[in-house]
């Protein structure tokens, strides 16, 4: 196991550190410290409005920041943690509005990566958003945080991540919840674990209540198109669903949605750094039987991309 003690000690004198999680990496700093909180969102350019999601190691630390603990969140928490689930619930008083961007709830996770559990037990609780510049692809591995933040900084590299999309984020505060950014996790796994109808938000709030809802994301330099592909073009990067003339800037995905969402931001930070001036990417609802959930957040990503 990687010697984490250098970036446990940043953490604890109000540092920021990049490390891995299942999804994405994520720019890591004490929950319970303003002072650290401000220089993330320094750090990435981030608006004071967009809130974050508190990571921790333990389930039990829920009660730190959360007001209540519904039957609802304990099934989720029971049935999806350690995982790419986020939970949004009422806040304690004590949780910091540098959090929560003003808002009354809290978005908990607790990551599935050993690196990141083993790090967060250390350090307790840390606020975690994406670690790349904000509107940027999100980092999926550790060369990516050094191509935003240089190479100096402080990185747990932990190779390349396993899902490559955000989290699935589900606001257990309404009458019925709410799906506000998806992921892997989609409403049919969800609804099946709380036995009732699981609802996915149709539109965006003035004020987010989630990370990934109101500002554009995860958008390289070169223009992200979306459909049914005609004749390739040089200057394109194409991503495609079925077999195609092998060419360099052809990747075929053969339908393995799992595989596209895993390299999807690689592949938009490729196409920038081999200056591609477009990316192409085949239309997947072929595919939508066989991954419902991925579907939802891979149309979700590409979209905000495309903005």
């Amino acid at each position: 196991m990687l010697d984490l003690s250098t970036y446990i000690k940043l953490i604890r004198s109000g540092e920021v550190v990049a490390f891995p999680t299942e999804t994405v990496y994520g720019l890591g700093a004490d929950a319970w410290n303003p002072s650290a909180i401000r220089k993330v969102f320094e750090v990435k350019g981030r608006p004071s409005d967009n809130p974050l999601i508190v990571h921790i190691a333990d389930s039990e630390e829920v009660h730190n920041f959360a007001d209540k603990v519904p039957d609802s969140a304990q099934r989720l928490m029971d049935g999806f943690w350690p995982g790419p689930l986020t939970i949004v619930l009422k806040k304690k008083p004590k949780v910091l509005d540098l959090i929560t961007a003003g808002l009354d709830t809290v978005a908990l996770r607790m990551p599935d990566h050993p690196l990141a559990s083993e790090f967060i037990s250390k350090t307790g609780p840390l606020v975690a958003p994406s670690a790349n510049k904000s509107g940027k692809p999100s980092p999926t591995k550790a060369e990516h945080v050094r191509a935003d933040f240089g190479d100096n900084f402080p990185v747990i590299d932990g190779g390349a991540t396993e899902v490559g999309l955000e989290s699935t984020v589900v606001d257990l505060t309404a009458e019925f919840p709410l799906i506000l950014r998806p992921g892997i996790i989609g409403e049919e796994e969800l609804g099946s674990v709380l036995n009732m109808e699981v609802r996915v938000a149709s539109s965006e709030d003035e004020k987010p209540r989630s990370p990934g809802q109101k500002y554009s994301h995860y958008k390289p330099q070169a223009s992200v198109k979306y459909g049914r592909i005609g004749d390739p073009k040089n200057n394109t990067l194409y991503l495609v669903q079925n077999e195609f003339e092998k060419s360099e800037n052809i990747i075929s995905y053969n339908g393995d949605l799992s595989l596209l969402s895993k390299e999807l931001y690689d592949r938009f930070r490729q196409a920038d750094l081999e200056g591609f001036s477009a990316i192409f990417i085949e239309n997947i609802d072929d595919h939508k039987k066989n991954y419902p959930s991925l579907y939802s957040a891979l149309l979700n990503r590409i979209q905000k991309a495309k903005r």
